[in-house]
């Protein structure tokens, strides 16, 4: 059994050690998985592109029909709050938003307060070695439900997915849908193709990253083509480049798929220049767009 830590966070209104944090098991959370949630990534203890993450949480809220409990100033001073009582300087904050309390029934009740939790833990970025040399990843069938476009806190196919992968010593399971590139467990997939970046185009079977606009305007600064369009498996298994983005992974580049190297020529199995100069464009704004 895991040691919970007595790390501040807070819930339903309150502040309290992580240890002490309950709620009822009639949660519609705990019960259905009725819930969305985010991750902000913070850099040197400031929170970064909190905005697009809160314009996120709006659209997911909505689209299941939760009111926004907070307003942006109540998330703000919520969240500087928590990562002002960890240690370190880099951390990830998670907020989560369930529909809230009541006897068990699928249907929506009305008039129930939402269930509100939050807590800022120290950022596990990728290691220097992964930076490096890029990741393994495996492929795999999108199996999961059709609404990936909401951030859901239900996420036992994304967990499947990523099992997958850590069976085989990867770091992350590429999926398509009906041949066609859609996301992986726990980021977004990039391809690079004759030096431009594709990604899939936002749709209900992909969620869309908050790195989807950041790495649009990151290409735009480095002058690099940036094209969201249906990917087929096949271009995928031939690309000269791939990349994963999350908050916690930034961009990282993938090596390996399946047990063979990505790319071409003297760059085959190795990060490429697409990549390179991404990560770097990425550091940049880690350095402007904080607050």
């Amino acid at each position: 059994m895991q040691t919970i830590p007595g790390i501040l966070c807070y819930l339903n209104g309150e502040f309290m050690p992580l240890n002490q944090a309950k709620v009822s098991v009639l949660d519609r959370g705990f019960i259905f998985g009725d819930g969305v949630y985010e991750v902000v990534p913070v850099y040197g203890r400031k929170l970064f592109r909190f905005d697009e993450h809160l314009a996120r949480l709006d659209r997911s809220l909505g689209k299941v029909r939760i009111g926004n409990p907070h307003a942006r100033s109540e998330w703000l001073a919520l969240a500087r709050r928590l990562v002002a009582a960890q240690a370190a300087e880099d951390q990830l904050v998670y907020l989560q938003i369930t529909r809230g309390v009541a006897w068990r029934d699928h249907v929506m009740p009305a008039d129930i307060e939402p269930t509100v939790f939050m807590m800022a833990t120290p950022m596990k970025p990728p290691t220097a070695e992964q930076r490096h040399h890029g990741v393994a990843c495996v492929t795999a069938r999108d199996f999961r439900w059709e609404r990936a476009d909401i951030k859901s806190v239900s996420l036992l196919g994304n967990v499947l997915a990523r099992q997958m992968s850590a069976d085989h010593g990867a770091l992350e399971t590429v999926m398509f849908r009906d041949g066609f590139l859609t996301e992986a467990s726990a980021s977004n997939v990039w391809v690079v193709h004759e030096g431009a970046l594709l990604g899939p185009p936002k749709s209900e079977h992909v969620l869309e990253g908050i790195r989807y606009e950041l790495l649009r305007e990151l290409c735009e600064e480095e002058g690099i083509a940036y094209n969201l369009r249906p990917i087929p498996e096949t271009e995928v298994l031939a690309a000269d480049e791939l990349m994963l983005s999350s908050a916690t992974k930034e961009v990282l580049a993938v090596t390996t798929l399946d047990g063979d190297p990505v790319g071409h020529g003297a760059l085959r199995g190795k990060p490429g220049p697409v990549y390179a100069r991404l990560i770097e464009a990425y550091q940049r704004a880690k350095a402007t767009q904080s607050i």
